[in-house]
């Protein structure tokens, strides 16, 4: 449950955790990125989350505009998650934020980024 009195707050800073708050939305917006996933790709994909609250941070994250849910009318349902351009705008942010651990906490690229390594130097040894 959200806390209402965010939403009347003028400060940027906490209008903006009203969106991402928890430890876990940027984790799964981090985890998305460009592509689209199921939500059980995001289940195997994100350590130590559990189901329920990853379905409680996806819902959320829909309803604040970040993410898009696309239900397929199949059997067995499928739903995929994107970011939307509002949740493409957090990228940067959340590069930089990699960045700044990468440097001063000692940690390396995660797998996310080193695909991203990957596919520039795919594509710059193909111009």
């Amino acid at each position: 449950m959200r806390d209402q009195r965010f939403y009347a707050a003028e400060c940027p800073m906490t209008r903006a955790m009203i969106s991402l708050g928890s430890k876990w939305k940027p984790i799964i917006i981090h985890t998305i990125h460009t592509r689209k996933l199921r939500f059980g790709q995001l289940d195997a994909i994100i350590p130590c989350i559990t189901r329920k609250v990853l379905t409680q941070q996806l819902k959320e994250l829909v309803e604040d505009g970040i993410i898009s849910r696309e239900e397929f009318a199949e059997i067995p349902p499928r739903v995929e998650y994107a970011l939307t351009e509002k949740g493409l705008s957090l990228l940067p942010i959340l590069k930089s934020v990699c960045e700044w651990n990468m440097k001063y906490e000692n940690t390396t690229a995660c797998e996310l980024k080193k695909a991203e390594q990957k596919e520039n130097k795919a594509f710059k040894e193909t111009v």
